[in-house]
């Protein structure tokens, strides 16, 4: 681990002050993550308050065009996974927000330490980790998420279970693409189901708590994103997995 990693636990995900604290940061190094099919950066950060840490910038500038989405959303889609998670209370996304960095404007997100070998793939295999795969599963529904792969899943060092690179989610067009299958036919709690209800009704009515979300995406998409909460509360069950293309390449 080096040195810049391990300075991170200095700004925990739980910790109320970070959304803000990502905005004010200053952004003191930038190193580009290969592999990435966007241009996405690891920032070296530091706040007055919180010290120094970790984030990942994508700025829209960045983003590579995509005939089912539309160019320059993708970041927006990264923040508004965010307010979901937030909204739902659930804590599943790492606090994620508007930045305007060096490259221009884009998403700024909290970067969570963890070993890379903890994938879904090997955290399914613990029973331990089942009600949050769960939890990831059906936010992954309603989100409709086109790209959840094994490694889009981080266990941090208090084995609480974040989703990244949410980029892909929202779109009106049904594109569930995911590896977490395991759980189909698995009964989601009342107590989880009043949260979607909550949220899916504020969105109807444009609750003033609502709005860093709504003005994320579009008309068409905020409909879809309410009928896809009405039809998982209708019958609130994890669903089989379906003929078509259903998970996302590569895997991991």
């Amino acid at each position: 681990m080096t040195d810049a990693v391990s300075l991170q636990n200095q700004w925990l995900p739980s910790d109320q002050r970070v959304p803000v604290a990502l905005q004010e940061a200053e952004v003191t190094r930038l190193r580009l993550i290969y592999e990435s099919s966007n241009y996405v950066y690891l920032a070296d950060l530091h706040h007055p308050e919180l010290g120094s840490g970790l984030g990942v910038y994508k700025p829209e500038r960045g983003e590579q065009p995509l005939h089912d989405f539309p160019l320059g959303t993708l970041y927006q889609r990264e923040i508004a996974a965010y307010e979901v998670s937030r909204l739902l209370g659930w804590d599943l996304i790492p606090p994620t927000v508007e930045y305007e960095g060096e490259y221009g404007v884009g998403s700024l997100q909290l970067f969570i330490e963890h070993d890379p070998a903890q994938h879904y793939f090997v955290l399914r295999e613990q029973d331990s980790f089942d009600e949050q795969l769960v939890r990831v599963a059906v936010f992954d529904l309603i989100a409709n998420n086109a790209d959840r792969k094994a490694g889009h899943v981080l266990l941090d060092a208090t084995n609480q279970l974040w989703g990244i690179d949410n980029g892909l989610c929202f779109s009106a067009a049904e594109k569930l693409r995911t590896v977490i299958w395991d759980y189909s036919g698995t009964e989601f709690p009342e107590r989880w189901c009043k949260d979607i209800r909550r949220i899916r009704n504020d969105i109807i009515a444009s609750d003033q708590t609502s709005v860093p979300f709504l003005k994320r995406l579009s008309d068409m998409e905020l409909e879809a994103f309410a009928q896809r909460c009405d039809g998982f509360l209708s019958n609130p069950v994890l669903p089989e997995m379906y003929p078509y293309r259903c998970v996302p390449w590569p895997l991991i």
